[in-house]
C-alpha cells in the first residue's frame, strides 16, 4: 500500500513537470554601446539600486569621455571619488561647459580634474566666473587660472581675495600680463591679507628698486612675493653686505637680476668659495670675474640649479663645477641641451656626470654626436664586444678615437668627420711659403777655407 502511494506521487510530480510550461529566462542586463560594459562590472546580483548607480556611472562616464578624459582611468576615477555620483551628467556638462569658457585647453583640463576633482562643483566654478568677468581681468593665462581654481577649491576661497590682490598689484603699477604671471608663480598670493602684501613690496622699493620698475621686477621673477620681510630679505641682505658688497652695487645687481633675492641664506658664500678654490688657468679665471664677484658667485648658483634640477644633489653639482669649471662660463641652454642629450637619446643616468664631468665641456656638435653615431652604429651592426660606457665615448683623444672605431669601418668616416680621406686640411700657409725661410746660402771664399782649415788642425 505504501509503495503505490509512492508511485502515485511521483506520477503526479512527472505529470505536472511534462504539462506545465517552462519560465522564460531572466532579461539581460542593460548595455551601453559608448563604454564597455566590462569596465563597471557588478560584483553582486543586480537590483534596482545596483543598476541604477551603475547607469549613473556610465552616464558621467560617457560625457568625461567626449572631453578628453581617458577610457581606461575612467572607472577608477569615479570609484575614488564617489561624490562625483550625486551631481547629474547634464550639470557635469555645464562645469566642464564653463572651463572650456575660461580658455583651458582639453589636455590641461583633463590634468586639472584628476589632480583636483573637485573644481567640477558647478555653484562654485559660476560664482568664479562671475568674479573673473566683474573684475574685467584682461591678461588672465590658462595656467594662472588653473592655478587659482585648484588653490581656490582646496581651501574654499571666494573670489574677493583675488580681487583685493589683484587691485594692490594694479595699485603699484603692475600689468595684468604681469600680474597673471605672479598668480602662475605665487598662487597662495590671494591668501595673502593686504597689509602684509603691501609691506613685501615696499620694502623693494626701499631697497632701491624704482616705482617704475616693479613691473619688471615681478615680470622676471613672479614668484618674489613668498618671500617674507624679517625672516628672509633682511637677511639675505645682511649676507651680501658681509661679504664686503656695497649696497648701491646689491641694488644695482637685483634691479638687473630679480631672482638674486631667491638666494638661500649662506647660498652665494658657497658659490664665492668655490670660485676661489677652482684650479684652472688664469685666463679662465679671468672670464669668471670680469663683470665682478657678485654676478661671478650668482652664475654659480645658476648652474647648480640648473644640474640639480636634472638630478643630481646640490654636493654632486658643486663638484661637478669645480671638476669642470668651463662650466660657469657656458650657456645655460647649451648645458641643458647636452643633459637631455645624455638622457634621452643616450640612456645614460645622469650620475654619469659626477664621474665624468668632461661630457659638458667638450663640443656639442663637432665631438659628443659624432662619437655617439660611430658608436651607435656600430652597436646595431655588432661591431662592439663590449658595452660602452660614458668615459669610454668622451674620454679619448680624437685621434685615439678615430684609430679605435673609425679607422677600422672606412663606413664610419662619414659620420665622425674628422682625420677621414673625405675632409680636406687646408694648409696653414700659402704653397710655397717655405721658400722664404729658407736660409740664404754664399759661397765659400779663399780666407774661409784656410779658417777652417786652420780650425780643424788645431783641434787635432
Amino acid at each position: 500500500m505504501a509503495l503505490r502511494g509512492r508511485v502515485r506521487v511521483l506520477t503526479r510530480a512527472t505529470l505536472h513537470h511534462l504539462t506545465s510550461t517552462p519560465k522564460p529566462p531572466p532579461p539581460p542586463p542593460p548595455t551601453f554601446p559608448t563604454l564597455k560594459s566590462h569596465s563597471f562590472s557588478l560584483t553582486t546580483a543586480p537590483t534596482a539600486s545596483h543598476q541604477s548607480h551603475y547607469r549613473k556611472q556610465i552616464s558621467l562616464a560617457n560625457v568625461l569621455q567626449r572631453y578628453g578624459f581617458p577610457t581606461s582611468q575612467l572607472h577608477s576615477f569615479l570609484t575614488r571619488h564617489t561624490f562625483l555620483l550625486s551631481i547629474t551628467s547634464h550639470e557635469l556638462e555645464n562645469s566642464l561647459g564653463v572651463l572650456l569658457k575660461l580658455k583651458i585647453p582639453q589636455k590641461s583640463l583633463v590634468s586639472l580634474i584628476s589632480d583636483c576633482p573637485g573644481v567640477l562643483e558647478f555653484e562654485f566654478l559660476r560664482k568664479w566666473e562671475m568674479g573673473l568677468s566683474e573684475f574685467g581681468f584682461s591678461g588672465a593665462s590658462p595656467r594662472m587660472i588653473m592655478n587659482v581654481l585648484e588653490l581656490a577649491r582646496r581651501f574654499q576661497l571666494d573670489p574677493d581675495g583675488f580681487s583685493r590682490s589683484v587691485k594692490v598689484l594694479r595699485g603699484f603699477g603692475v600689468t595684468d600680463g604681469t600680474v597673471s604671471r605672479v598668480l602662475e608663480g605665487f598662487p597662495r598670493v590671494i591668501m595673502m591679507n593686504e597689509k602684509e602684501m603691501r609691506r613685501r613690496i615696499e620694502f623693494l622699493m626701499v631697497i632701491g628698486i624704482p616705482r617704475n620698475e616693479l613691473d619688471r621686477v615681478f615680470r622676471l621673477f613672479p614668484s618674489i612675493l613668498r618671500f617674507g620681510v624679517e625672516d628672509r630679505l633682511k637677511p639675505l641682505l645682511s649676507e651680501f653686505r658681509g661679504l664686503g658688497f656695497s649696497e648701491d652695487l646689491i641694488r644695482k645687481e637685483i634691479v638687473r637680476e630679480p631672482r638674486i633675492l631667491g638666494m638661500e641664506l649662506g647660498e652665494l658664500s658657497r658659490c664665492l668659495e668655490l670660485l676661489r678654490t677652482l684650479k684652472c688657468r688664469e685666463s679662465i679665471k679671468e672670464k669668471f670675474f670680469i663683470k665682478g664677484a657678485f654676478r661671478a658667485g650668482f652664475e654659480v648658483k645658476l648652474r647648480v640649479d640648473c644640474l640639480c634640477k636634472h638630478g643630481l644633489i646640490r654636493r654632486e653639482a658643486f663638484k661637478v663645477l669645480w671638476k669642470e669649471p668651463r662650466l660657469i662660463i657656458y650657456e645655460i641652454e647649451d648645458i641643458e641641451k647636452k643633459i637631455e642629450f645624455l638622457m634621452h637619446r643616450m640612456k645614460f643616468n645622469v650620475g654619469c656626470l659626477v664621474d665624468v664631468p668632461e661630457y659638458l665641456g667638450v663640443n656639442f656638435e663637432k665631438q659628443i654626436v659624432p662619437r655617439y653615431n660611430v658608436t651607435e652604429y656600430l652597436r646595431e651592426k655588432g661591431g662592439l664586444g663590449f658595452e660602452l660606457q660614458l668615459k669610454d665615448l668622451i674620454k679619448p683623444s680624437r685621434l685615439r678615437f678615430y684609430n679605435l672605431y673609425v679607422k677600422p669601418y672606412p663606413e664610419c668616416e662619414k659620420m665622425f668627420g674628422r682625420f677621414s680621406g673625405s675632409v680636406e686640411v687646408k694648409s696653414q700657409h700659402p704653397v710655397g711659403l717655405w721658400k722664404l725661410f729658407k736660409p740664404q746660402q754664399h759661397s765659400d771664399s779663399k780666407e774661409d777655407v784656410i779658417n777652417m782649415k786652420c780650425f780643424m788642425e788645431s783641434l787635432g
